[in-house]
């Protein structure tokens, strides 16, 4: 055999070692999990053929604790580039068969590359987590490497897409790069995360809870509201990864891919002319509103178990990709509360980053009463949401459909908040407050007058506030007109270095 051919020899075996990560035993331990490995992830994740991959002969550099015994390529996480329905994507899978996918500071280097390529690039960052956190063995260098991470998550964002998803453990520092990142998905009974495990919350505490309970999918996408997505199992997960980046653009120069559609455009529904009860206390599902109205009725909702009085996610109007946010009145009347301000701000202000139109979907009462709420600062949560509408510059339409009251109608994207196309159903009520609590307080005036003067759009609609009063079947057709009418919006924001959104 000649030399040249002895070293293409080695270079084929290397790579087949590397391959294997921490060898068969462990790649064995990581399926009796019901998980899978990274590389296997990343083959479900991308298009056949399409990983390049970076930096698989970089080794960690520890001589503590027994690390220098072994050398495994790769150290623990695969990264490289490829497609996705041929759109290119940066990736990172962090391997949990090399010393328990901890993080060392040759694990970070690798990251910390794939970031700035992505950020360079123009395209979406993608990681997929499964790691004990930091390598002890390597101290404070591991935390370094932590900090390195997060600077570039918080560099790029607003830049690039930066979609996380959790399939095994992610605790204590590493839960802060997915906190950072525009969206997380978990894995139910097989990822979990939480910043101190069960051991450390009875030492403190003196409480008991599982992993599950205390960090688990359906915790953080219910309770916490720190999982926008919670999926069966990691095929699941994939599918959403890859649903959700087909609503999104590869960067905050570009829009959302357009998809045709042989919906029409002018599609009527009638079943909206009667969908608002006529007893104002009732409710009816703002589901049905949004699946009437959108291509093919296709909703790609975010944060569905989380704070459900407020509805968020994606949707096509003509193969246009929008965000949509609307008030849910099947659940607490659809009142704002914090969770679900915190909720819609941070997906308004998402949707603004990334030149994703809003169309905003009006029934609200106000904002949920009571002093858990008052102590839980509702105030500056609410704000929140009024700053992001506020801030935005992307084209905004919004369809009060009943109640738009008090300081809730202005939240909303109103108007006043350079709401670009504002819509009203004739059931709309746009007010202070409802009949009911203003007689209480003007006194010399009856329910019956009051909601002549308020329990319809048209006073809104005589001062300009409300663009035009709208047929409900026809608010399809109005919507996607208004949208093309402000394809080519321009609007900037004062110069500054950054805002001061009340935190």
């Amino acid at each position: 055999m000649s030399i040249q051919s002895d070293n293409i020899q080695k270079l084929v075996e290397r790579r087949a070692k590397a391959r294997l990560g921490g060898g068969e035993k462990r790649i064995e331990a990581q399926h009796a999990k019901g998980k899978k490995t990274a590389r296997e992830r990343l083959e479900l994740l991308l298009d056949p053929g399409s990983f390049e991959e970076f930096d698989m002969f970089m080794q960690h550099r520890c001589t503590n604790f027994g690390m220098e015994a072994s050398h495994p390529d790769g150290d623990g996480v695969v990264t490289g580039c490829g497609t996705i329905e041929g759109r290119l994507v940066y990736v990172f899978a962090q391997d949990f068969t090399v010393s328990g996918g901890s993080l060392s500071k040759t694990m970070s280097e690798k990251i910390c590359k794939v970031q700035e390529l992505a950020l360079q690039n123009g395209a979406p960052c993608i990681g997929l987590n499964d790691s004990g956190g930091a390598r002890i063995q390597e101290g404070i260098d591991a935390l370094a490497g932590y900090g390195e991470i997060f600077e570039r998550n918080i560099l790029s964002s607003g830049v690039v897409p930066q979609i996380s998803c959790i399939m095994g453990p992610c605790a204590g520092g590493a839960v802060y790069s997915p906190a950072l990142t525009d969206f997380t998905l978990m894995v139910k009974n097989t990822s979990y995360m939480f910043l101190t495990g069960p051991a450390v919350v009875k030492s403190v505490t003196g409480e008991e809870v599982s992993q599950e309970e205390l960090g688990g999918a359906s915790v953080h996408a219910s309770k916490s509201g720190v999982a926008h997505f919670a999926a069966e199992n990691e095929e699941e997960a994939i599918d959403t990864l890859k649903t959700l980046l087909s609503y999104l653009p590869q960067n905050n120069l570009e829009t959302a891919p357009l998809k045709e559609t042989s919906d029409p455009v002018n599609r009527m529904e009638d079943a909206l002319n009667s969908i608002v009860p006529d007893n104002p206390n009732k409710a009816y599902d703002m589901y049905k509103v949004i699946g009437s109205i959108v291509d093919e009725g296709a909703f790609f909702e975010v944060h569905k178990e989380f704070a459900k009085n407020i509805i968020v996610g994606f949707a096509r109007f003509n193969g246009r990709s929008v965000g949509i946010v609307g008030n849910q009145p099947a659940v607490l009347a659809g009142v704002l509360d914090i969770n679900a301000s915190r909720k819609a701000a941070r997906f308004v202000r998402f949707c603004d980053a990334f030149n994703i139109p809003l169309v905003t979907l009006v029934d609200v009462p106000g904002f949920l009463p009571g002093t858990q709420q008052e102590y839980g600062a509702i105030i500056t949560n609410g704000a929140k949401l009024l700053y992001a509408y506020g801030e935005a510059t992307v084209p905004k339409v919004t369809v009060t459909l009943r109640k738009g009251y008090g300081g809730a109608h202005i939240v909303m994207s109103c108007k006043q908040l350079r709401g670009d196309i504002n819509y009203a159903w004739p059931s709309a009520e746009i007010a202070v407050m409802g009949a009911k609590g203003a007689v209480g307080i003007l006194k010399n005036i009856t329910e019956e007058e009051y909601k002549e003067l308020f329990s319809n759009p048209y006073q809104a609609a005589q001062k300009g506030y409300i663009d035009d009063v709208i047929e409900p079947r026809n608010t399809r057709f109005r919507v996607i007109r208004a949208l093309e009418q402000l394809a080519g919006k321009r609007q900037e924001l004062p110069a500054k270095k950054h805002d001061n959104l009340p935190l």
